[in-house]
C-alpha cells in the first residue's frame, strides 16, 4: 500500500509514494532503478562489498566506498568514474561520524550496506580475546557507528535504506564460529529490530545471509565449503533482493533454505547432525 507524498528531486518537486508494509507484497520499497542513487558501502575494498558497488555503478548509481585500505579504494575510483573514496576504520566512532557528515552535506544517502567483515575460525579450545573483540568491534559495533551517525538524517528526510551483511553463520551455533557467528547474529537481530521501528516511517531494512562466497575470508577456510559462489553471484543475488522489496536476502537458495531448516531443529538433534556432518 501507497500513499503520496512531496518530494524534492533532481531540483524539482514530485508526488513520490510512500511504502507502507502490509501482510502480502514487498516488505520494503522496491529500487530498481539506480540512475541518480547515493550508495554508501562501508567494507567496499574486496569480496562481495566491492562486487557490490560495481554492479551499482554500473546501474548508474553514484557509489562512496568506504573501507580502510586506500590504495584499494583509489583503484576502485580510478576504474569508476563518479565514484569517491572514503577510506574509515569503523571501530573509530568519531571518524565515522565525520565522514557520514562530510557525505551527507553532499546530498541523502539513498542506500547504506554495511559490508565490513573479520573472520577467523575458532574453538572454545583455543580461544583468543583480542579477536574475539576485534569480530565483535568491526562486524557489530561498526555497523551500530554508521546506523547512528546516519539514523537523524534518514529519519528526517523519511526515507532511505539500511542494509546489513549478515550470514548463515549467524543462524546457529556452528563448529569454528565461536568468534564470527555470534556477530552475524547480532547483526541479524539488529536488522530485525530496526525493520520493525523504521519500516512504519518509509525507511527500507534488509538484512543480507550469504553462503559461502569466494572472498578473501573465506580463503582460510580448511575444509569444502558447499556451494560456492563467487562475489559477482552474490552482488547480483542482493541487487534483485532489493528490487523485489525484500527483506530476509539469502543465497545461494540451494544451500541458505537447508541451513533456514536447521532452525528449526531441536536442540538435540541439531546438535547431533552438525557432528555427523563436520566430524568435529
Amino acid at each position: 500500500m501507497s500513499t503520496p507524498r512531496l518530494t524534492l528531486r533532481d531540483g524539482g518537486a514530485a508526488l513520490e509514494p510512500v511504502h507502507r508494509p502490509g501482510l502480502f507484497g514487498p516488505m520494503n520499497p522496491p529500487m530498481t532503478d539506480w540512475r541518480g542513487r547515493r550508495v554508501w558501502l562501508v567494507g567496499a575494498s574486496s569480496g562481495i562489498g566491492a562486487a557490490v558497488a560495481h554492479a551499482l555503478h554500473a546501474q548508474g548509481a553514484q557509489v562512496l566506498v568506504s573501507a580502510r585500505s586506500a590504495e584499494a579504494l583509489e583503484r576502485f575510483v580510478h576504474d569508476h568514474p563518479g565514484a569517491q573514496a572514503w577510506p574509515l576504520d569503523v571501530t573509530d566512532e568519531a571518524a565515522v561520524a565525520r565522514t557520514a557528515r562530510a557525505l551527507l552535506g553532499q546530498g541523502p544517502i539513498d542506500l547504506v550496506v554495511y559490508c565490513a567483515g573479520h573472520y577467523h575460525g575458532m574453538r572454545a579450545t583455543a580461544l583468543d580475546l583480542p579477536d574475539l573483540k576485534r569480530h565483535l568491534d568491526i562486524n557489530y559495533l561498526g555497523a551500530l557507528h554508521v546506523v547512528h551517525a546516519l539514523m537523524p538524517a534518514l529519519l528526517a528526510r523519511g526515507s532511505g535504506h539500511i542494509s546489513l551483511i549478515s550470514s548463515v553463520a549467524g543462524f546457529r551455533g556452528l563448529p569454528k564460529s565461536l568468534a564470527y557467528g555470534p556477530t552475524k547474529a547480532a547483526l541479524t537481530h539488529l536488522a530485525e529490530t530496526l525493520y520493525l521501528d523504521l519500516a512504519p516511517r518509509g525507511l527500507g531494512v534488509s538484512v543480507v545471509h550469504p553462503g559461502f562466497v569466494q572472498t578473501p575470508l573465506t580463503a582460510q577456510n580448511d575444509f569444502t565449503m558447499p556451494a560456492l559462489i563467487t562475489p559477482d553471484q552474490a552482488a547480483a543475488a542482493m541487487l534483485d533482493g532489493w528490487a523485489r522489496g525484500r527483506f530476509d536476502i539469502h543465497f545461494p537458495k540451494r544451500f541458505t533454505r537447508a541451513m533456514k531448516l536447521l532452525r528449526l531443529l531441536p536442540y538435540r538433534p541439531f546438535f547431533a547432525l552438525v557432528r555427523r556432518a563436520t566430524g568435529l
